[in-house]
């Protein structure tokens, strides 16, 4: 399989998870009900996030359905350049991530294109996100890793650095 098949595995499996740990977030957390994981560090509570991360911008979820729909796109059409397995994996869970969460936008309550996310995984008090959450800040290190370490998406084979 080529990278971009292998990127779409990838997406997909992310995308699989989170809306899987979504719905079941949904049915089990409902009431304001609060589940310790590790004290002080992690608990699961159900937020419905009109907005982006902290909840900023919460009345304009339609700039986030766009920002969202925009982003898909263009992973989309650069993934076809993808030779890098670094990079394929990255872009893979990017891509989940933004797909996962712009269905949320898309077809959420309140309504079409202005969908509450769901959050549930609560960081200390600090944030509350979930499982797209997660795979799109860890791409995000990643890809900054990648890009200060001068390693392209395509051209040179996987572990090769680029002469300068």
């Amino acid at each position: 399989m080529r990278p971009y098949g292998w990127m779409l595995v990838l997406a997909a499996a992310v995308l699989a998870v989170d809306q899987a740990s979504k719905l079941w977030a949904v049915s089990a957390l409902s009431g304001g009900e609060r589940v310790t994981v590790i004290p002080e560090l992690i608990q699961l509570r159900l937020l419905f996030n009109p907005g982006a991360a902290f909840s900023i911008g919460a009345g304009a979820t339609w700039v986030f359905t766009l920002t969202a729909a925009a982003a898909v796109a263009g992973i989309l059409y650069t993934g076809r350049r993808l030779r890098s397995p670094a990079w394929t994996v990255v872009l893979g869970a990017l891509l989940g991530g933004a797909t996962s969460h712009l269905l949320d936008r898309l077809f959420r309550p309140p309504g079409f294109a202005q969908g509450h996310v769901v959050d549930f995984i609560d960081y200390g008090g600090l944030f509350v996100g979930n499982v797209a959450d997660i795979a799109l800040t860890a791409s995000c290190v990643v890809l900054m890793v990648l890009t200060v370490r001068g390693i392209p998406l395509a051209g040179a084979d996987a572990g090769e650095r680029p002469s300068s």
